[in-house]
């Protein structure tokens, strides 16, 4: 006699539910409560203050301990009491106007200079053959040990001043720019030829926005020298300017006016690296590049 088999049906097996996330304002480890840390963000401006504050800060502690003679260099207290008399009588404005002048003027020749050639060198290959090697010979010359020939050339009156800024603005402009244009892409200008762009369309629209960048930083570079040059500059010979202060300031060991003139010089540069910190970011905004890890 057939068995009759009884088939016996399993509940079904229920999908263990996963662990409950915690919350990502509030996690609980063995029993307690932690909130999220927040990264606590200085502002990049008080970061950036944070250096020349701790300097100040050690020259004034040098000063006060004695640990820095007046002899050797001058308290911050007594060179701000020196910008303070000098800035009365007038002495330090018409000096910072007339360094500013010998400044602009030799600025503005070797930015032409540099301009002029770095574009004959970077566009065309005889201009590379010519100018490119004999700027790198003459890189080579210190344009301090100029000074002797200039004032043979030019006398003691303002143009060897200009000429030897001039000269430091030169070298920097002209290879950063010219290394700028040619660092353009090949694969780009080709397509711009494709599109049908002319010589002139190629250096407008793809040359030249791709040496910005490089142009950039050698107006940096050449703001920064133009300063420096000027120093040497008005060793020659100065009637006027914040070299003849500090010439005659020597001449009486007066360490609080030599660092006052320094210390304006700097200032003079750090206003013009800011400048062109504000113009690159403003010409450079189409072009995205990598500022730093936070």
């Amino acid at each position: 006699m057939p068995t009759k088999q009884i088939g016996v049906t399993a509940p079904p097996l229920e999908k263990p539910e996963p662990p409950a996330e915690p919350s990502p304002a509030r996690v609980t480890i063995r029993g307690t409560a932690h909130l999220p840390r927040r990264r606590l963000s200085v502002p990049r401006s008080v970061r950036r203050a944070a250096g020349p504050v701790g300097l100040m800060l050690l020259w004034f502690l040098g000063s006060a301990t004695g640990v820095l003679p007046e002899s050797v260099l001058a308290s911050p207290v007594d060179v701000v009491r020196q910008a303070v008399e000098l800035t009365k009588t007038g002495e330090l404005p018409d000096a910072i106007a007339a360094s500013g002048r010998r400044a602009a003027t030799g600025f503005l020749i070797g930015a032409t200079v540099a301009l002029s050639l770095s574009l004959l060198a970077g566009l065309f290959r005889l201009g590379e053959d010519v100018i490119d090697s004999s700027m790198g010979m003459f890189r080579a010359i210190p344009w301090v040990g100029l000074i002797p020939l200039f004032i043979v050339w030019f006398g003691i009156e303002e143009t060897p001043k200009i000429a030897l800024v001039a000269l430091g603005v030169t070298y920097p402009l002209y290879f950063n720019i010219y290394g700028g244009i040619r660092s353009t892409d090949a694969q780009l200008v080709e397509a711009a030829r494709m599109m049908g762009l002319g010589r002139l369309g190629l250096i407008r629209y793809v040359i030249l926005p791709s040496a910005l960048p490089g142009a950039l930083v050698g107006l940096r570079y050449a703001l920064s020298t133009a300063w420096l040059a000027l120093v040497f500059a008005e060793q020659i010979n100065a009637d006027a300017g914040l070299g003849y202060l500090m010439s005659n300031a020597q001449q009486y060991f007066r360490t609080d006016v030599i660092v006052l003139c320094l210390a304006v010089y700097a200032l003079l540069g750090l206003a013009c690296d800011f400048a062109v910190r504000v113009l690159s970011r403003r010409l450079l905004s189409w072009r995205a590049s990598f500022e730093g890890e936070a």
